[in-house]
């Protein structure tokens, strides 16, 4: 008698198309914006110099394009949600940044080898469906001795708890990776050890600035994609649940210590340099 379990098979299209949808819901610019310190520190650790070509993949609202911008590189900015290109744009016309905005799929990048300085991405690219098409994309567009440099959640930081805790309410698709590996030198090592001379990778902390945890959970189940679609395919009672979770997650991270929320998230900082 065979006894083999049989690997489930993910709908990789399927799978990008909710993604999709995930993120064209709520408005994520309204968390985005908080995170900018992030695409700052990263072009820094990048150490990007003027008038070198950065590309950003999943750029939503265009942190690390204005990052770099303000630095002048020449930009180009890209995510496959029109709206959030949209907002990046807006952002860089109130700066007077010159950056182009391009509709794009992170594992399908509309662009030449070997096309760019430095190829970026925070918090973005580590939720692509097809792990290793994404990351063969950023190595394809980077240049001999380029660099690229990405944020990304790791496993055991907030975020990646929060993810946890989302996946227990409602099942991630089968057959999936989870993002969260993006956030751990294993996996990077997988993904580009064949395409980079190094990859360093530095642990950091973003801290969650927020009024109170109820204020946290108020504005991510409304802006947040993820969050908001977890809450709106569960029952009422299933619901109550979830954000009794989610305000416990936050309880155990929750160092402010005066009734507000000051929660720091890991993440990693990562400078690959491409072969």
């Amino acid at each position: 008698m065979d006894t083999t379990v049989a690997t489930p098979v993910a709908d990789l299209a399927a799978v990008k198309t909710r993604q999709q949808d995930a993120w064209s819901s709520g408005d994520y610019a309204v968390v985005g914006t908080t995170l900018q310190i992030v695409g700052e520190q990263l072009c820094e650790a990048l150490d990007v110099r003027s008038g070198q070509k950065v590309l950003d993949v999943a750029a939503g609202n265009g942190n690390v394009s204005l990052a770099a911008a303000r630095r002048w590189c020449e930009v180009t900015s890209t995510d496959y949600v029109p709206a959030l290109l949209d907002g990046g744009r807006v952002r860089a016309e109130a700066e007077g940044t010159k950056i182009a905005f391009q509709q794009a799929d992170a594992e399908a990048l509309p662009f030449d080898d070997k096309s760019f300085d430095a190829v970026v991405s925070t918090f973005g690219v580590m939720f692509t469906p097809n792990q290793e098409r994404a990351a063969a994309e950023m190595a394809r567009v980077c240049k001999s001795g380029g660099k690229i440099g990405m944020a990304n959640w790791t496993p055991d930081g907030f975020i990646g708890q929060l993810f946890k805790t989302l996946g227990k309410h409602l099942a991630p698709p089968a057959g999936v990776k989870s993002p969260a590996l993006w956030g751990t030198r294993a996996r990077l090592e997988e993904l580009f050890k064949g395409q980079a001379t190094a990859i360093g990778v530095e642990p950091r902390n973003f801290a969650f600035r927020y009024r109170s945890a109820q204020h946290f959970l108020a504005v991510f189940r409304t802006y947040y994609g993820p969050v908001l679609k977890a809450f709106s395919a569960l029952e009422p009672r299933a619901q109550g649940a979830l954000e009794s979770d989610i305000l416990a997650l936050i309880g155990r991270f929750n160092r402010s210590g005066d009734g507000t929320m000051v929660v720091p998230s890991e993440y990693l900082e990562i400078i690959i340099v491409r072969r």
